[in-house]
C-alpha cells in the first residue's frame, strides 16, 4: 500500500497561484515557492510524523571579504523520506544560497540556511504540484489562474486609513476626518518658534501630507493651504535673515509634495544628509520589518534623497533589515517595488517613526538599554507595522 486516494490527489491537484512569488534576479523575474510554503504542504499532505528531512553533505564552495563583508557560497544536500503504508519513498535535492554578513559567523550560518532551504524545496517539488513542480513548466499549465474582473465579488471600497501627525515632542495624533488633519496642523505650524521647527515639522509629517494630496480634489487642495501656512510662517521667523537667503528658506517648503502626482515622490525639503551612530544602533536593535528575525542592520532607503557620488541618504531613513532580506534587497534594481512585493508601501513611514522614538530617548533609557539583562538591545516600545495585505507586525518593544 502506497498513498492513499485523498493523498494522490492532493499531489496530483494544480498549485495555487496565490502561493507563487516572484523577485527579481539578474534582470529577470524568478517565481518561486517560500521554503515554509513546501514544508506546510509536506506536513499536510504526507503527515506531521510521516516523513522526514536529513541534511547531508553541507561544503562551502568559496568564500572572500568584500568592502569589509564575509561572503560565503554553499551547496548542500537534502534527503526526504516519506513513509506511507508500508512503503518508504526517498528523493534528494542539492540547493546552493549566498552569505553576506560583517559578521563572518552570521554569512555562514545564513549561507547554509539558503542553502538547506533550496535543496528541502528542490527534493519536495519531485512528488508533485503543489511543492513547486508546476513552476517547471515555462506555460504555467498546473497552475491556477487569478479569476477575472469580471468573475470578482463585487467589494465594497476600502475606508481610508487615518492620518497621523508627529508633534514637535515626538507624540502621535491620528484624525479619521482630512478636515480636522488639516486644522490641526495649521494650528501646529502657527506656533512654530523657528525655522529648523519648520522644517523638522515638515520632513517627519511628509508621509501625512502626501497621502492627503493623493486624496484631494484637483480644484480644493488642502495640502496647498498648508504650504502657504508654513512660508508665511518661514517669513515671520526669519526676519533677521538676507533677503537672498530668506528666499532661498521658502524654497524647499512645498517641492516634495506638490510634484506628486499620481505617484507620491517622497523627498526632504532640505538637502541634509544627517549622520548619527546611536540611532544607527538602536535601528539595528529592531527585529527584521519582513520577517521579525533577530540580529538585523539599519538598511538606509535609497529612494528618500537624490544620488550623491558616494554618500548615502541621511541615516534618519533607516529601517531594521535581517542579513537575509538587507542582502535580497541590495541585489534588486528598484527598491519601491521590492518593498511592495512584501506587502510594506510606504517603508519611509516607519524610518520617520524610529527617528522619532529615537530622538525621545533619554541617558536613563540607554542605560537600561545596555544593561545585561536586557541583551543589550536598544529598544523602546512596540512599533507597528502594517503591510498591504492587512497583516500586522510588531517591532521592537521587550
Amino acid at each position: 500500500m502506497t498513498f492513499t486516494d485523498t493523498q494522490n490527489k492532493a499531489l496530483q491537484a494544480k498549485l495555487s497561484h496565490r502561493h507563487v512569488k516572484t523577485r527579481e534576479q539578474n534582470g529577470a523575474n524568478l517565481c518561486y515557492v517560500e521554503g515554509w510554503h513546501a514544508i506546510a504542504e509536506a506536513n499536510r499532505i504526507f503527515g506531521f510524523d510521516s516523513w522526514d528531512r536529513q541534511t547531508i553533505m553541507p561544503a562551502c564552495i568559496w568564500q572572500a571579504v568584500q568592502r569589509g563583508q564575509t561572503v560565503c557560497f554553499y551547496s548542500t544536500k537534502v534527503r526526504i523520506t516519506v513513509r506511507a503504508g508500508g512503503t518508504v519513498t526517498t528523493r534528494e535535492g542539492i540547493g546552493t544560497g549566498l552569505g553576506r554578513s560583517p559578521n563572518p559567523e552570521q554569512a555562514h550560518e545564513m549561507a547554509l540556511k539558503v542553502s538547506e532551504t533550496d535543496a528541502t524545496k528542490r527534493a519536495l517539488a519531485t512528488f508533485g504540484n503543489p511543492f513547486g513542480l508546476a513552476l517547471y513548466d515555462r506555460d504555467r499549465h498546473q497552475v491556477t489562474k487569478p479569476r477575472s474582473r469580471g468573475q470578482d465579488v463585487p467589494r465594497l471600497a476600502p475606508p481610508l486609513e487615518p492620518l497621523s501627525l508627529v508633534l514637535s515632542d515626538g507624540h502621535e495624533r491620528r484624525f479619521d476626518s482630512d478636515t480636522e488633519f488639516v486644522a490641526a496642523v495649521l494650528q501646529v505650524v502657527d506656533s512654530l518658534p523657528s525655522v529648523d521647527a519648520v522644517y523638522a515639522f515638515w520632513t517627519v509629517n511628509l508621509p501625512g501630507l502626501t497621502e492627503l494630496k493623493g486624496r484631494a480634489e484637483p480644484d480644493d487642495d488642502p495640502v496647498e493651504r498648508i504650504i502657504s501656512a508654513m512660508k508665511l510662517r518661514l517669513r515671520a521667523v526669519s526676519r533677521r535673515a538676507t533677503p537672498e537667503s530668506k528666499s532661498d528658506l521658502l524654497k524647499p517648503v512645498g517641492e516634495a509634495v506638490t510634484s506628486v502626482s499620481p505617484v507620491p515622490l517622497i523627498s526632504r525639503p532640505k538637502e541634509k544628509r544627517l549622520r548619527d551612530k546611536e540611532h544607527l544602533v538602536f535601528v539595528a536593535g529592531q527585529p527584521c520589518l519582513i520577517c521579525g528575525r533577530k540580529p538585523a542592520q539599519a538598511h538606509h532607503l535609497r529612494f528618500a534623497q537624490p544620488r550623491a557620488m558616494a554618500m548615502k541618504v541621511s541615516d534618519e531613513f533607516t529601517v531594521p533589515l535581517c542579513n537575509l532580506h538587507h542582502d535580497e534587497l541590495h541585489r534588486t534594481g528598484d527598491e519601491r517595488a521590492w518593498w511592495a512585493r512584501h506587502g510594506i508601501l510606504e517603508p519611509l513611514k516607519y524610518a520617520a517613526r524610529l527617528w522619532a522614538a529615537s530622538r525621545l530617548r533619554t541617558p536613563a533609557d540607554e542605560e537600561s538599554a545596555a544593561s545585561p539583562g536586557d541583551n543589550g538591545d536598544a529598544r523602546e516600545g512596540p512599533i507597528s507595522t502594517e503591510h498591504g495585505d492587512g497583516r500586522q507586525t510588531l517591532t521592537g518593544g521587550a
